[in-house]
């Protein structure tokens, strides 16, 4: 973490939006806030029900791309690591301190795979998914180049559609060329049922994980049958962990978006039937936003449009506020319908994001708040680690 003399030389409103010490009121926008009290709940809510479940979680870092983030929730949720998408992050993390490190992604480029092969130097644990047998001679070759150790993961597609194999068999297969290749070791299983986080249903999304949670278990029988054991049967997201958690075969959980909370996870139901981010999980991140425009009389136009922002799951939601809505951005500006012209020129808004992953992809810095005081400010570490 941070403390003021790290921002010497920096100054606010061309380097940082914010530095330690000031007045939340005074935060430049727009920017990505954290109320850290939020955070926090929401870190050692997940950390005590995995230890009371009997689960690993690895955190997902593809989320919050900050190293700062994933070394609290190692601190105060007992995360066992973290997994990503692309090399780049996973080099990010390892730099950072992060001593496990999923790729839970194929790495195929003879190049990202040198790259993945040199992590292990870093001295984190490096697993990468594969799907595809003949990814194996390249991922071997590439760990006895460098003297190194890969471990891998099978994937199973079971339903996102995406990457993995969908039969037993074909686990096995590509399981066995692992466990027999220099270099390398049989770590488990990835098996992340994406497609159905968003089900707003709770019943929805049982249906679905019931599914892969089958597919699992015979991928997981196949391959004892072979004596190959799975240290790691790895899934489960912020609509679906319960599930996973509560199977009996998955060991490890996957969860991302938990920890900030955004509007297209929020809306969705629990067992209960109320939405997650009124009970489950709290708003934890924002995005600051001011009002520049008030010509109109009956909408407000803000600093916050679609280069401060992803709107790929549906615009933001202004936090706190039913008399306001954020109806329209384009490149600069947010269009806020103000039917009865409450809002003031130079007034702050806190924004949920609609999808947090892709926005906070978009901002250099979080600025962490505590008590209307800014407390801290943490680079968005792999910010555009895209390859």
């Amino acid at each position: 973490m941070k403390d003021v003399t790290d921002f010497q030389g920096l100054e606010v409103g061309y380097d940082i939006p914010a530095v330690p010490g000031m007045d939340e009121a005074d935060i430049q926008t727009p920017c990505l806030v954290l109320d850290l009290d939020a955070l926090e709940r929401n870190i050692r809510k997940m950390g005590d029900w995995c230890k009371e479940h009997g689960m690993r979680h690895r955190v997902h870092g593809k989320m919050h791309k900050s190293v700062d983030v994933a070394l609290l929730q190692e601190k105060l949720g007992g995360s066992c690591g973290v997994c990503c998408q692309k090399v780049s992050e996973a080099e990010v993390f390892a730099r950072g301190g992060i001593r496990d490190v999923l790729v839970s992604n194929q790495v195929r480029d003879p190049a990202k795979i040198d790259r993945l092969a040199r992590i292990p130097k870093l001295g984190a644990r490096t697993i990468v998914c594969v799907d595809d047998v003949a990814n194996v001679a390249d991922l071997s070759a590439a760990a006895v180049k460098h003297g190194t150790r890969i471990e891998c993961l099978v994937e199973i597609d079971c339903g996102a559609g995406r990457c993995g194999v969908t039969t037993t068999p074909a686990v096995v297969e590509i399981a066995k060329a692992i466990d027999a290749a220099p270099g390398l070791k049989f770590a488990g299983i990835q098996a992340y049922q994406g497609a159905m986080q968003h089900m707003d249903l709770y019943e929805d999304r049982k249906a679905k994980i019931d599914i892969a949670v089958a597919m699992v278990r015979d991928a997981v029988e196949g391959l004892k049958a072979e004596g190959l054991d799975c240290d790691i049967v790895g899934g489960g997201g912020t609509g679906s962990y319960y599930f996973e958690g509560n199977s009996g075969v998955y060991n490890e959980l996957q969860c991302g978006s938990y920890a900030f909370m955004d509007a297209d996870y929020g809306r969705i139901l629990d067992k209960d039937g109320k939405r997650i981010d009124q009970g489950e999980w709290e708003n934890a991140l924002f995005l600051l936003t001011s009002v520049m425009s008030h010509a109109k009389a009956d909408k407000a136009i803000c600093d916050a449009g679609l280069k401060a922002q992803s709107v790929d799951s549906g615009l933001p939601v202004i936090y706190g506020r039913d008399d306001v809505e954020y109806v329209k951005c384009s490149d600069e500006h947010g269009v806020i319908s103000d039917p009865k012209g409450v809002l003031k020129v130079g007034e702050k808004l806190k924004l949920v994001p609609g999808h947090c992953d892709p926005t906070c992809n978009v901002h250099d810095w979080y600025v962490g708040v505590r008590g209307g005081k800014v407390e801290t400010v943490w680079p968005v570490s792999a910010r555009g680690k895209a390859y």
